[in-house]
């Protein structure tokens, strides 16, 4: 080549590498990796914006008759935070491993792999690895993160349920500003001071029933506020007499004043409930627990926080197996079967946990029994996909379940009539 052509090529650039090539991981892994960042990212998002905005709504619900404000809501779901992380990156992960075979095996790529000479083994080591990390992450929220969590949401909810009144009022709600009385009303302005159709009762110290009922009322605590203040028009009153008789009359006007509740007594302490203990406290009441009874309940706790954990690791060689049965137009089929089979593991350790503690059964026994059939399924199932790929037992359902759903949609698809 002669000077000038040499000067004329354009030098040689290296390729970009991978981000993760960078850490020392094979182009595979790489691969791997960078192809489930982005579905276990959404899926993540989704399940745990479902899981929050579900208890949300259910706190607002629970909390509307009484003076908690958006902040408290905040604080709840704040202490909540850790349990729902527990739940949503598992179910993130499997979903991720799971979406991403089922597309590699409609590409035909999981094909051209194994053609190379690359086992199914090599193509779940990424995925069983970054299950050990979620498993790891696991402990950490649900043995430590978790229990603190528990106590403050529950000690919160309690300081919202039971706390002194505010003297705001919604409509139809019924609302007891101390014991012995209930005050609501029909209607009420925005602020749930001036009301409308008022209904108040009450007993006095001798334990005299009162009754007052009203067109319109505006109510307010007092400045010290130890006592609620209502104000009410044109209503009728009915008073119980110390001598047994009873008075009932109009009036034009009437002054209330009703005695607020006393401050919330103060909330139990951290460790009465074995859900609120973390790891290693949940190890010690094992050893040191005052009862037999309190040292089992210590141990189904403990036990079932491991299994969770350490289920992690397990879930690709399930998810693998299934994502490559679940050919095009299976793949819904496929996530419906792995649902099914997760839910029912779930429901098997919580009710190993419940025999554990009501039916004086080992802990040990109850709990890590569903487990050992869970990884038997699970190593079965990766067993036979490493000598037949896409060929597993649930391959019957998902071929019933998509003949069974064309042949619905052929019914109901309208039928082209010739013209």
């Amino acid at each position: 080549m002669t000077r000038a052509a040499a000067k004329a090529s354009p030098p040689h650039r290296r390729k970009p590498r991978s981000r993760m090539a960078s850490f020392g991981l094979s182009l595979i892994d790489s691969y791997m990796l960078q192809a489930m960042i982005p579905p276990m990212a959404a899926a993540f998002g989704v399940v745990l914006i479902a899981l929050m905005l579900d208890r949300t709504l259910e706190l607002f619900n629970l909390l509307a008759a009484s003076s908690a404000r958006f902040g408290l809501i905040v604080r709840l779901m704040g202490n909540l935070v850790p349990h729902y992380l527990g739940l949503a990156l598992p179910a993130a992960y499997f979903i991720s491993v799971f979406l991403v075979i089922a597309r590699m095996s409609d590409t035909s790529e999981v094909d051209a792999l194994l053609a190379s000479g690359v086992s199914i083994t090599r193509l779940t080591a990424p995925f069983v690895g970054v299950g050990a990390v979620i498993a790891a992450v696991s402990v950490l929220l649900l043995g430590y993160l978790q229990p603190y969590g528990r106590y403050g949401y529950n000690a919160n909810l309690n300081a919202a349920l039971f706390s002194g009144w505010d003297a705001r009022l919604q409509p139809k709600t019924f609302i007891l500003p101390r014991e012995g009385a209930v005050l609501t009303a029909d209607a009420a302005d925005p602020a749930g001071r001036a009301l409308h159709g008022v209904f108040v009762r009450w007993t006095t110290a001798e334990g005299l029933e009162q009754v007052v009922t009203a067109k319109t009322g505006r109510m307010q605590p007092t400045p010290n506020g130890r006592t609620l203040e209502v104000l009410l028009e044109n209503g009728q009153q009915y008073r119980e007499r110390a001598d047994g008789q009873a008075l009932v009359g109009g009036f034009d006007r009437l002054a209330i004043n009703l005695p607020l509740a006393a401050e919330t007594p103060r909330f139990r302490a951290r460790g009465d409930v074995e859900r609120e203990l973390t790891l290693a406290e949940l190890e010690r009441r094992i050893h040191e627990g005052p009862t037999a009874t309190a040292r089992e309940r210590a141990a189904s706790e403990l036990y079932i926080r491991l299994v969770r954990s350490i289920s992690v690791p397990l879930l690709p060689l399930l998810a693998i197996p299934l994502g490559m049965a679940a050919k095009r137009g299976k793949r819904g089929f496929g996530v419906v079967v792995a649902s099914v089979i997760l839910l029912l593991y779930e429901h098997g350790i919580e009710t190993g946990q419940s025999i554990a503690d009501t039916a004086h059964v080992s802990p040990l026994l109850a709990v890590w029994t569903p487990f050992a059939i869970f990884t038997a399924i699970c190593a079965s199932l990766f067993l036979t996909s490493r000598k037949r790929p896409g060929d597993t037992p649930f391959n019957l359902v998902l071929d019933t379940l998509a003949a069974a759903t064309s042949g619905v949609r052929d019914r109901i698809a309208p039928r082209k009539t010739s013209v």
